[in-house]
C-alpha cells in the first residue's frame, strides 16, 4: 500500500458522509457569527450593560480591526480577489463538473464564508467613514452579526440539502 492510499484510509474523502465535515461546519459557523470584526460577542455584549472602561474597550477593538481590514483590502485585495475566486472556481468545476465530493464540500464551507469575508470588509469600511460609537456601533455590529447568521443559516441548509442528496445518491447507486 502507498501512501496515497494510506492518508486516503485515515482522512476519509467522502465529505458528507462523514461526522468530523458536519461538525466542522457548525464549528465555523458558530465562530463566524461569535466574532463580529475580529471581536467577541460577550465583549459586544458586556459594553452594552455596563459601558464605561468595556465600551471604551470595545470602541478600540472594532477601530484597530476595521483599520486593519480596510488597510489590507486596499494594498492587497484585488490580489486576494483573483486568488478566491481561482480557488472557487477550481473547486466549483471540481466538485460540481467532476463529480469530487471533497471539492463540493470544500466549495459550500468556502464560497459562503468568502461572503462572509467580503461582508466583514464592506462593514469595516462603513465603520471607517461613520466612524460609529456608542449606540450606533451596537447597531453596526449587530446588523453585521446578523447578517452574517442569515448567510450562515442559507449556508448550513444548502449544505444540508446537497449533503443528503448525495448520501441518498450513494444508497442508490450502492444497490
Amino acid at each position: 500500500m502507498n501512501l496515497t492510499q494510506t492518508l486516503f484510509e485515515i482522512i476519509d474523502m467522502r465529505s458528507f458522509s462523514n461526522l468530523w465535515f458536519w461538525i466542522g461546519l457548525a464549528v465555523i459557523w458558530s465562530s463566524a457569527s461569535h466574532w463580529v470584526l475580529g471581536v467577541p460577542n460577550d465583549m459586544i455584549q458586556r459594553a452594552r450593560r455596563n459601558g464605561g472602561e468595556a465600551e471604551i474597550d470595545l470602541e478600540d477593538l472594532v477601530r484597530i480591526n476595521c483599520n486593519r481590514l480596510v488597510y489590507i483590502s486596499n494594498i492587497s485585495g484585488l490580489w486576494l480577489l483573483a486568488f478566491i475566486c481561482f480557488l472557487l472556481t477550481g473547486l466549483g468545476i471540481l466538485g460540481f463538473y467532476y463529480w469530487i465530493e471533497f471539492a463540493q464540500a470544500v466549495f459550500l464551507l468556502g464560497f459562503p464564508m468568502t461572503l462572509v469575508g467580503m461582508l466583514n470588509v464592506s462593514t469595516a469600511q462603513l465603520y471607517q467613514i461613520e466612524q460609529s460609537t456608542g449606540a450606533a456601533l451596537y447597531k453596526l455590529l449587530n446588523r453585521h452579526r446578523i447578517s452574517t447568521q442569515v448567510i450562515g443559516m442559507f449556508a448550513i441548509f444548502v449544505t444540508a440539502l446537497w449533503g443528503m442528496f448525495w448520501n441518498m445518491r450513494d444508497l442508490i447507486l450502492l444497490q
